[in-house]
């Protein structure tokens, strides 16, 4: 806390020398005077014996006497509550400075065990003994980081459901109940309210950029991400003709941030020109970046305090970097002509200009497709029990049924093909040209629009995702089931039930195998025409999304059926039979998505 304070006076000092410098500032003139202005008005003195006992503990009254409140409704009255605390900041900075790091962990560093980063306190330490601005900014980022994920886990030990933004976390009752209500609202005053400093936003978007960029890669994207969206908010603002959204951080208006500037619309419905101006490949890696839910989400996460600053992958530092050489690159004058001629640079545009998500659930398919199809692939490798052991067992006379299911495979295929990459299709034998990893690669390699995917497309994906998932449980279960089996039969520690069991598994193995991969290929072809979903009349669409839950819950109860707790192999005959004829009079109809291509 008394960092917080320490460092407020140590960053509002190298904020007024930066303007006197003619730095551009980013933050409007009520702002700026806050931040800036206000806790410089009072030239008190405060003893720090009054703040700070001998052992390091925290004399609260001392402090929260300053918090001004309204006389209207007693809510906190942010303005005089700055200019009260701005002396008890500077007597607070003036201690810190005045001692040696060996006095300061004696004294303190105890009390900084509650938020499991003490390492990162005693770093801070050391700023405080410099001018640097870039490392102010820095150490009051992590701090408000670090915080925000310490009181999250106070509040976690008496409420649920922690909040997601910080000024909700602060004005929670729990942290009260903790804390104390004063205590929160001095913590609101820098913190954790638009009325007040409001420092960890006003920092974390970029409102307050530093001048440099030090040469250590979590430090680095900390530092990197507020240039990053004040640079975009920059060219959104122009492109958009909405120069007031440049000069925000401040209760009366809402924050130009990372959400917005990525949106298709703007708030008055219009349509964003950003995305124009960014071109596709760019937009996708920061929607990778920054919002999808499987991704790094690598703002908030850093922001809120759920990554540890100590294990930041060096890869992500180095992407984020490259990204934004590239947008300077891109958006810079012809002064840089030579830099971007550059061999090294120019491998670095031609990459990003080809820039697919990874994170989409688009893409997210089609990575669960092909290690679905790897695993499956695996299946001729398995052990088997030699064939005359096989005719020897009575009551396996699936294995002519199997080769019915097998021919209705073939059959569908053989309608279907026309709609598949010529040069992965073989007429002759389908079975085993067509369902091939080639072809699931191929079309997986397919470039797909990701960009605010319509709902019917969000829908169909979530479908179309967790019958893969399925898929690659029954491959897993099959694989396994497969290996103890063979292992137990060879130790003839299997009985006689579990040995007809075992041969019914890999009787039935020779159809669930294509027809698993047919799943998979149908699945992938649909995914690349996936858009003409929207084309669909409310009618077809109902129906076509009603076929997918059917297969959907063909795969679910696969998995019930192929587990070493079921075993149901001729029940699961019989269901592929029901699926397959389903899948038939869909194609005849022609609802799939492929067929509107014609």
């Amino acid at each position: 806390m008394f960092y917080l304070l320490s460092l407020t006076v140590k960053w509002e000092a190298g904020r007024k020398m930066a303007l006197s410098d003619s730095v551009t500032t980013c933050l409007s003139l009520p702002v700026h005077y806050l931040i800036c202005k206000v806790g410089f008005e009072k030239k008190d003195t405060y003893d720090i014996n009054n703040i700070l006992s001998e052992n390091g503990e925290v004399c609260w009254q001392a402090v929260t006497e300053h918090v001004c409140y309204l006389e209207s409704d007693q809510s906190v009255d942010y303005i005089k509550s700055i200019r009260s605390l701005g002396p008890v900041c500077e007597s607070v900075y003036l201690h810190f400075k005045s001692l040696t790091k060996e006095q300061f962990l004696i004294q303190y560093a105890l009390w900084f065990h509650w938020t499991n980063c003490t390492e990162l306190f005693l770093e801070i330490f050391d700023v405080l003994q410099y001018t640097q601005t870039t490392e102010v900014a820095l150490g009051l980022m992590k701090l408000t980081s670090c915080l925000e994920r310490a009181l999250g886990d106070v509040y976690l030990l008496i409420g649920k459901d922690c909040p997601f933004l910080l000024r909700d976390l602060l004005a929670s009752e729990q942290l009260a109940v903790v804390f104390g209500q004063a205590v929160m609202n001095v913590l609101r005053v820098f913190i954790g309210s638009p009325y007040g400093l409001n420092l960890r936003n006003v920092l974390w978007h970029g409102f307050a950029s530093p001048k440099e960029i030090p040469a250590k890669y979590a430090d680095c994207v900390i530092l990197l991400l507020p240039q990053l969206e004040v640079g975009l908010r920059l060219l959104f603002t122009t492109t958009n003709k909405c120069p007031n959204r440049l000069l925000t951080a401040e209760s009366s208006a809402l924050y130009t941030t990372f959400d917005e500037m990525l949106a298709k619309h703007l708030d008055n419905e219009e349509v964003n020109q950003l995305p124009a101006v960014l071109e596709e490949p760019a937009m996708e890696f920061l929607w990778d970046l920054l919002n999808h839910q499987e991704g790094p989400r690598i703002r908030d996460r850093l922001s809120h305090g759920e990554i540890n600053l100590e294990a930041f992958p060096r890869e992500v530092a180095n992407q984020i970097v490259a990204f934004a050489i590239t947008l300077l690159c891109r958006f810079s004058d012809e002064d840089m002509f030579a830099f971007k001629e550059h061999m090294v640079i120019k491998a670095l545009m031609n990459c990003a200009s080809c820039y697919c998500s990874r994170f989409h659930p688009i893409s997210r398919l089609k990575k669960q497709v092909v290690e679905c199809m790897k695993s499956i692939h695996l299946w001729p490798e398995l052990p088997t029990v030699p064939e005359e052991h096989v005719q020897t067992i009575k009551g396996l006379e699936g294995n002519t049924e199997a080769s019915t299911l097998i021919f209705m495979i073939s059959e569908i295929l053989s309608q279907l093909q026309q709609y598949m990459p010529q040069n992965c299709c073989s007429s002759d034998d389908p079975i085993n040209n067509v369902l091939t990893e080639r072809l699931l690669i191929e079309l997986c390699d397919t470039r797909i629009c990701t960009l605010y995917s319509p709902r019917r497309v969000l829908e169909i994906l979530v479908v179309l995702r967790k019958i893969s998932t399925q898929c690659h449980q029954v491959s897993e279960q099959v694989i396994a089931s497969t290996e103890l089996r063979y292992k137990q039969w060879m130790n003839k520690t299997l009985r006689s039930r579990q040995r007809h069991n075992y041969l019914q598994m890999l009787s039935s193995i020779k159809f669930l195998s294509p027809m698993l991969r047919l799943i998979l290929v149908l699945m992938t072809v649909e995914l690349v025409n996936i858009h003409l979903a929207c084309k669909k009349n409310p009618s077809d669409y109902q129906q076509y999304l009603k076929f997918l839950k059917s297969v959907l819950q063909y795969t679910e109860n696969l998995v019930t059926y192929t587990s070493p707790e079921k075993n149901k192999w001729d029940e699961t005959l019989e269901l592929t039979n029901k699926t397959l004829i389903k899948i038939k009079r869909i194609s005849e109809r022609k609802l799939m998505l492929m067929q509107l291509t014609t």
